[in-house]
């Protein structure tokens, strides 16, 4: 029994050692190739400029979707700034999806809205439509607001597709704060497209806790008082910055946040709208449009543009992050296993071949890797069995992993783009690096658990509640 208990011990422990080895690998050759793509943005952001899109006769019409579900806290602000963006031909789409608040109610009185009769094509299903409403004021022609019986995010996104005029539409979150120059920039890829046809494009997405907002309008950069936002700062800088942004050059982008995503509005129609019983409905839209055109056998890209052109509000309490990462767990397993049949497919090229096997191994997996490895160390510990100096050696070697992957991001992040001007920012982001491993990731871990256990177990496929405490308050956290 001794010798079958050290043959599983070496293979356990090789595969642990191994799998580790190659998500190191694998991350440090995205972030060597993130670093050339951002050094190529950044000097050639030096000597061109996307304002040329404003005076442009081909500048096409954008339709900007704001689904909103009880977000009376913000939503007159949000309305005001996207109405404030530098762009010449765009319409705002709110969609109120069934509030429970009086955000209907705000939106009406600050804009003067009144019902009109309003019949449009109904090219994708969705929940009843109750009225249609449109201002009073001429200021406000180009903004519209739907009322319909709740439906949920995507629903409400398929809600404005039918009423949407834009050749492209963006699809926002209600609580977030958008650069005033984001239009330009997003659509800048559909007009530079050449052989491959760009099917979207999506762009960093910041953390505006503690920031000092006016009007809708983010007016000075400040890191979150509180340690939980400040760790998805540095979260979100990594996934971005070292993620996305070397996807995005490999062609191999599965997701687009969304909080910010400019879309071809006649290829997400041809795919059926958004997949309105889904809880991670941005990632599976770009993989289903992502399938559709290699099934058209056209050439396409989806672009990822590496500025901070999004502000949003990231959760403060541990519930509340909790059930967000649950749904993202959850909706990454729904997106990988609707779409398994793309899997080691080379008619699906990178997507099939490398960006979907990446994400079931390195991203599914590993939280459950893990969590077998901690659970092996801990049985064999209480047997006596441990490899102490495995253990340690292994221990040392993914924290300073972390860090120097986190470090790498914080400081790419500030010679790009320079957004924490103070240096005491940015050392308060290389401290929080330190001790993120301790204390963020492990939570980070458990709810990730939760969600394949709720996905799996439990078939849980609800959006849960995300309570927020407006924009408005942000800068006090």
């Amino acid at each position: 029994m001794d010798v079958v208990g050290k043959i599983i011990s070496f293979w356990v422990e090789n595969f642990i050692l191994y799998y580790a080895l190659s998500i190191f690998s694998v991350y440090s050759i995205l972030a060597v190739i993130s670093a050339f793509v951002l050094r190529r943005f950044y000097f050639t952001a030096k000597i061109s400029s996307s304002t040329e899109v404003l005076s442009s006769p081909f500048a096409p019409n954008i339709s900007i979707l704001a689904p909103a579900f009880n977000e009376s806290l913000n939503i007159v602000e949000n309305v005001k700034a996207l109405l404030a963006l530098y762009y010449t031909n765009f319409e705002v789409i709110v969609i109120n999806d069934g509030s429970r608040d009086d955000t209907l109610i705000r939106i009406i009185e600050a804009f003067e809205l009144e019902k009109v009769n309003y019949v449009f094509n109904e090219k994708i299903k969705c929940q009843e439509v109750r009225g249609v409403y449109k201002s009073k004021k001429k200021a406000y022609n180009n903004l519209t607001i739907i009322d319909k019986v709740n439906g949920g995010k995507a629903d409400a996104l398929n809600a404005g597709l039918n009423v949407a005029k834009g050749d492209y539409f963006i699809s926002i979150d209600a609580d977030s704060i958008i650069d005033p120059y984001a239009l330009q920039k997003m659509v800048k890829p559909f007009l530079e497209q050449t052989g491959e046809k760009v099917i979207a494009t999506g762009g960093v997405i910041r953390i505006a806790n503690s920031c000092k907002i006016e009007d809708g309008h983010l007016v000075d950069i400040r890191l979150p008082k509180k340690l939980l936002p400040l760790f998805q700062v540095l979260e979100y800088n990594r996934a971005f910055l070292l993620g996305r942004l070397a996807w995005s050059r490999l062609n191999g982008l599965l997701i687009i946040s969304g909080a910010l995503g400019l879309f071809d509005k006649d290829i997400v129609i041809a795919c059926g709208g958004y997949q309105r019983f889904t809880v991670g409905e941005d990632m599976e839209m770009v993989v289903r449009m992502r399938k559709y055109m290699a099934n058209q056998k056209e050439k396409y890209k989806v672009v990822y543009i590496p500025d901070p052109l999004c502000w949003t509000e990231a959760p403060s309490k541990l519930n509340v992050l909790g059930r967000q990462r649950n749904r993202w767990t959850r909706g990454t397993i729904e997106t990988l296993f609707s779409h398994w049949d793309i899997f080691l497919r080379p008619k699906y090229g990178l997507m099939g071949m490398v960006s979907h096997p990446f994400w079931v191994v390195f991203e599914w997996l590993a939280p459950l890797v893990e969590m077998f490895g901690i659970i092996y160390f801990i049985v064999v510990a209480s047997l006596g069995q441990a490899n102490w100096p495995y253990f340690f050696v292994m221990l040392l070697f993914v924290y300073f992993f972390s860090i120097s992957f986190t470090t790498y991001a914080i400081l790419f992040d500030h010679i790009a783009f320079h957004r924490y001007k103070k240096k005491s920012m940015v050392f308060r982001l290389l401290m929080a690096a330190w001790l993120e491993p301790f204390f963020y990731h492990p939570m980070v871990l458990y709810w990730s658990i939760r969600g394949n256990i709720d996905y799996f177990i439990l078939k849980k496929r609800t959006w849960g509640n995300m309570s927020r405490i407006g924009l408005n308050n942000l800068q006090k956290k």
